[in-house]
């Protein structure tokens, strides 16, 4: 079982962010974490969520769960702790901001049971950083992975971001070489995106910010150069991790299982049906606490749902897409591919982007669809 846990809060709303968050305000954050570990309970007792020796794992996403108080995170531990036994857990996942914690807290988070934190690093230029709006400095990001690795944090992902307006490659590479000396195991090397409802996606409307694909393409190639010639295989789109140090939570919903998600904004899918959680964490919280479950919307997942959806997540990975997904009239397609160089068939009976391939993933899973 895979449980996902989302916490909306953030000191301040970053320009390019379309995540559901808000800063703290008046939340009442005893009733929250109380509401948090009743939509748990009641999951748990719906799903039979502990399935003995299958995968598990817990990952806490935002928003910013480093925000979270001690007391506050270790009442919900409590809970979560019961219903997924933390010592089974393939995978406990913390994102933070660096910026957020001290290494009394890395303490506090180890004696939990986290193996795994991703920070929300994004730039270590201070520059970016600013364009960004982002709270920390370069050095609180490197000394942040420090404090990590010495409270014996066994994996540490950075989070970055490429194609920034005002980004160099030159800087980018800098970014790049300082997180592989700084020690992570892991690296999610995103392309900027312009979400609706950003302040970053009103400039690109108003022309004061653009696009350019060919520079995009550039800094993700430079970015493969730099972490696989680091020794971290890429093995996701966007995703590099040393030996053993993938993410089996995200590998996980790319793979199409099933997983549980709380908390205001959160998504599950579950045999077939996906819900997802009122975006209005005091509504969230009034309708957990009455009733063991929030307000949410549902839909089924058809199976031409699933098809679609796994051609455009399992391309993006090494492994690849088995082709029993593809429809017999995109068959031409794949001999296609394999003459351009794009890709290749395994044994397995799987597509597998390689080359240019990788980075036009979305194009090619749109022609597939």
């Amino acid at each position: 079982m895979h449980l996902y846990v989302h916490i909306p809060f953030c000191h301040r709303i970053c320009p390019y962010c379309a995540f559901f968050k808000h800063t703290p305000a008046s939340t009442d954050m005893k009733l929250f974490i109380r509401a948090l570990a009743r939509e748990a309970e009641s999951r748990a007792a719906a799903l039979s969520m502990d399935r003995g020796g299958e995968t598990a794992t817990l990952y806490f996403g935002g928003g910013t769960p480093s925000m979270l108080s001690d007391t506050h995170l270790g009442r919900l531990m409590e809970t979560l702790d019961r219903l997924i036994p933390v010592d089974r857990l393939d995978e406990f996942s913390f994102e933070a901001n660096p910026a957020t914690f001290t290494e009394k807290k890395v303490r506090f988070w180890r004696s939990l049971g986290m193996n795994r934190i991703s920070l929300g690093v994004q730039s270590l230029d201070a520059r970016i950083l600013r364009l960004l709006g982002r709270e920390h400095t370069p050095e609180q990001a490197l000394h942040s992975v420090e404090m990590l690795k010495n409270a014996g944090m066994p994996q540490v992902n950075m989070d970055l971001m490429f194609a920034i307006p005002g980004q160099t490659l030159s800087t980018w590479e800098a970014t790049l070489r300082e997180a592989v000396r700084a020690g992570t195991d892991h690296v999610s090397a995103y392309n900027l995106t312009y979400e609706e409802d950003t302040e970053f996606f009103r400039s690109l409307l108003s022309g004061e910010k653009k696009q350019d694909p060919d520079e995009d393409a550039a800094y993700f190639e430079l970015a493969e150069t730099i972490l696989e010639t680091a020794g971290m295989r890429h093995y996701e789109t966007s995703n590099y991790a040393r030996e053993g140090c993938r993410s089996p939570h995200n590998m996980a919903y790319w793979k199409g299982e099933d997983y549980v998600g709380i908390g205001p904004g959160a998504v599950s899918t579950i045999n077939g049906v996906r819900y997802s959680n009122t975006r209005d964490t005091d509504a969230y919280i009034r309708s957990t606490l009455e009733t063991g479950l929030p307000l949410s919307d549902r839909e089924p997942v058809t199976a031409e749902d699933y098809r679609l959806e796994r051609i455009a997540l399992m391309l993006r990975t090494d492994e690849g897409l088995p082709l029993k997904y593809v429809l017999p009239e995109s068959h031409p397609l794949l001999e296609q591919y394999r003459e351009l160089g794009l890709a290749d068939i395994s044994p397995e009976q799987r597509l597998i982007l390689k080359g240019r391939g990788r980075l036009l993933v979305d194009a090619i899973a749109a022609e597939l669809c």
